[in-house]
């Protein structure tokens, strides 16, 4: 269940920002008796390499440049694997780079306002695409709060970016101009949403919204939210464009295309009053029918 609603939004990530690319998503559950991950993922890269490139992976959750370096020594078809492929790069910056678009055009639609100085972000997980958005928020002045399950990484925040630390469960109640999930998704529910304190939701995790429905009270409550499979594109975008042209230089233009996106996405969905995950959802469906 989860690698078809994940493969159904990278198919709507990719036509709602024109990527000449379908969707698809693979999930690994490891078996108990396995602990010996390098062979563990020479394994997929043998099923990966099966498809005859029908199936490109990529790092995500859960894995590593590394772990794509292995799976690499087995097929050509994986992006971000730094040995095999030096022209290709973690996806977690690019896709860090299109949120800080995303929010750039939330907080000029929503707070009437060009930058980040004195604005206060939430960011829920301090991992890969969490870890590069703070960075990119303290270099343009933000006031930064962050949570995760992991003490190492949440002091690497802190040391950084001197960002300030609260537990996991007190992270919706932060009283901040942005919250920005960056860990697992469905954290978006009946019951987080009346604890959030934020004007603008707008991060990288994947299916944020517990349900459909959460989108539209959102909407109702005045809340301003960031569709995860639009805003979180940039990894997505920056693999593409890097797997095909080889250009790093293109990725980042088509990324900076983020905030001219989002913008028209909020003006469309506050036009027909309908909430952005479903008005992000028609743009791409229209895409997918020409």
């Amino acid at each position: 269940k989860d690698a078809l609603t994940l493969s159904h939004i990278m198919t709507l990530k990719s036509a709602f920002h024109d990527i000449p690319h379908g969707g698809g998503k693979s999930v690994l559950i490891k078996p108990k008796e396995i602990r010996n991950r390098i062979e563990y993922f020479k394994s997929f890269g043998d099923f990966v390499h099966n498809l005859g490139g029908t199936y490109i992976t990529a790092v995500d959750v859960g894995t590593s440049t590394e772990d794509m370096d292995i799976i690499a020594e087995r097929t050509p078809y994986v992006i971000g694997a730094a040995k095999a492929h030096q022209h290709e790069r973690d996806p977690s910056p690019s896709t860090a780079l299109g949120i800080l678009h995303g929010m750039e055009a939330a907080i000029q639609f929503k707070l009437n306002r060009a930058d980040f100085r004195g604005l206060h972000v939430a960011i829920q997980g301090a991992g890969h695409v969490g870890y590069y958005l703070a960075g990119l928020l303290h270099q343009r002045g933000a006031r930064i709060t962050m949570c995760d399950i992991s003490a190492p990484a949440l002091q690497r925040v802190k040391d950084q970016f001197q960002v300030e630390i609260v537990a996991p469960d007190e992270i919706y109640q932060v009283h901040s101009d942005i919250f920005a999930p960056c860990a697992m998704g469905g954290v978006l529910n009946g019951q987080t949403v009346h604890k959030l304190q934020a004007a603008i939701i707008a991060g990288s995790a994947n299916s944020q919204l517990a349900h459909h429905s959460i989108g539209r009270l959102l909407h109702d409550k005045g809340v301003l939210y960031a569709p995860d499979f639009v805003i979180n594109a940039g990894g997505l975008i920056s693999a593409a464009i890097d797997y095909t042209y080889r250009d790093p230089h293109l990725a980042d233009a088509k990324i900076a295309k983020m905030f001219d996106n989002m913008l028209h996405l909020f003006e469309r969905s506050a036009t027909q009053n309908v909430p952005p995950t479903q008005m992000a959802e028609l743009i791409a469906l229209e895409k997918l029918k020409k």
